[in-house]
């Protein structure tokens, strides 16, 4: 029973996390946030295999996905550091999750709730011709708090599914021991009862 109600948490905790970071994915698409695309996906894959082996016993898929988990908390904690600014980090930069291929940044910039954008014309001299220039105000959240917010349910996500993971694996390793103890006669030689042979009786003359 505890086995059934651990795995069936598990996999309520993987469709969450494959929900919200497909939403994620979606986000970061429109914004051309390179760096978390590919690490987004990734997640999404070890996500099915280790929803894949929560359904079908597969301990060695469970493991693996709760190693990833790790991973994804760590690259998690760093996007919050970044938008955060914490240390040497700044947001304005274009290599960390463009890649330097884009100046674009999150898409919560401009379409957050209550955003109001304004073109500037004529654009300053500085600006690339291929990009407007625009003015950003009224925004009920700025858009890091918002990026924060995400990053940080996503951990939350991680740290309920790196719980039950490492739970399920041990209560389905508790369950193969005791089917190898109760198939261990096997392994010592028992056999069963064999199948005697039939005598013809003749009968006898005096």
């Amino acid at each position: 029973m505890g086995c059934c109600s651990g795995r069936c948490t598990l996999a309520f905790i993987c469709g969450m996390q494959l929900v919200s970071v497909l939403e994620r994915q979606v986000i970061d698409f429109l914004g051309y946030q390179w760096a978390p695309i590919l690490t987004n996906f990734l997640h999404i894959i070890v996500v099915i295999l280790g929803l894949f082996g929560t359904i079908q016993f597969r301990p060695k898929y469970v493991t693996g996905y709760a190693a990833w988990l790790v991973i994804w908390m760590t690259w998690n904690v760093f996007i919050i550091c970044f938008y955060l600014e914490v240390g040497d980090l700044s947001r304005e930069s274009d290599l960390v999750l463009t890649f330097n291929l884009s100046m674009h940044r999150s898409w919560w910039m401009e379409n957050g709730p209550g955003c109001r954008v304004t073109p500037i014309t004529p654009p300053p001299s500085w600006a690339p011709e291929d990009h407007r220039y625009i003015s950003i105000s009224d925004c009920l959240m700025n858009f890091e708090f918002i990026e924060v917010a995400h990053s940080s349910l996503q951990i939350l996500l991680a740290l309920a599914g790196f719980i039950y993971a490492c739970y399920v694996v041990k209560l389905i390793s508790e369950e193969e021991d005791s089917f190898d103890f109760i198939g261990g006669f096997d392994s010592y030689g028992y056999q069963g009862p064999q199948k005697t042979s039939h005598l013809q009786l003749q009968p006898m003359y005096m």
